[in-house]
C-alpha cells in the first residue's frame, strides 16, 4: 500500500464521522449529507498531495466539504419538497421528550444568522477550535470569536423566549 493510501485512509477513519455530522447540520437529509461526505473525500483523493500539514486536515476537508454543498446549490439537483420528514429522524433516539427538544434546539440553531450558526455549529458538532475555524472561514479570530459569542447569547435568548429547556428533568 503507498503512503497516499495510507494518508487518505487515516483521514477517513479519523474525520468520516465528524464530516457527516456537519454535512447533515448542512442539509438536513442523510442520503445527500453521505453524497456531500463521498464527494468531500473523493476530492481530498484527488488533492493528498496539498495537504502539508496533518494538523490542519479536519479544516481543509470542512473546507472541501464546504464548498461541495454551495455546488450542490449551483446544480439545483435536489428537490426538498419530495423529502419525508422521518427521513430526517435520528438514528440515536431517546425518549420522545428528548427528541422533542433536541429538534426544537437544531431548529433554533438553524434559525441563526448563518454568520453565527456556522461557527457554533463547526465549534460545538466538530470540536474545531476558534484558531481552526478562522482559518476555515477565513476570518480573523477576533472575529470568529465575537460571532461565538454572539451565537452563543442569541440562542439562550431563543431557548428562554420558547421556554426550551424549561420541561427538563432533573
Amino acid at each position: 500500500m503507498s503512503s497516499k493510501d495510507l494518508r487518505y485512509q487515516a483521514l477517513v477513519k479519523t474525520f468520516y464521522a465528524d464530516l457527516y455530522r456537519y454535512a447533515y447540520w448542512l442539509c438536513q437529509h442523510k442520503a445527500i449529507a453521505d453524497d456531500l461526505v463521498q464527494e468531500t473525500f473523493l476530492r481530498a483523493w484527488k488533492h493528498l498531495d496539498s495537504l502539508l500539514d496533518a494538523g490542519s486536515a479536519k479544516g481543509w476537508l470542512v473546507t472541501i466539504l464546504r464548498r461541495e454543498n454551495a455546488r450542490r446549490f449551483e446544480r439545483k439537483q435536489f428537490d426538498y419538497q419530495e423529502i419525508e420528514q422521518d427521513e430526517l429522524s435520528d438514528q440515536h433516539s431517546g425518549s420522545p421528550e428528548q427528541l422533542a427538544e433536541q429538534s426544537q434546539l437544531q431548529q433554533l440553531i438553524l434559525g441563526l444568522d448563518l454568520e453565527y450558526r456556522e461557527p457554533l455549529v463547526m465549534q460545538v458538532l466538530l470540536g474545531m477550535t476558534g484558531e481552526e475555524i478562522a482559518t476555515t472561514l477565513a476570518l480573523n479570530l477576533n472575529t470568529v470569536n465575537t460571532r461565538l459569542y454572539r451565537a452563543r447569547h442569541q440562542l439562550r435568548e431563543l431557548i428562554k423566549s420558547t421556554n426550551l429547556g424549561s420541561h427538563r428533568h432533573g
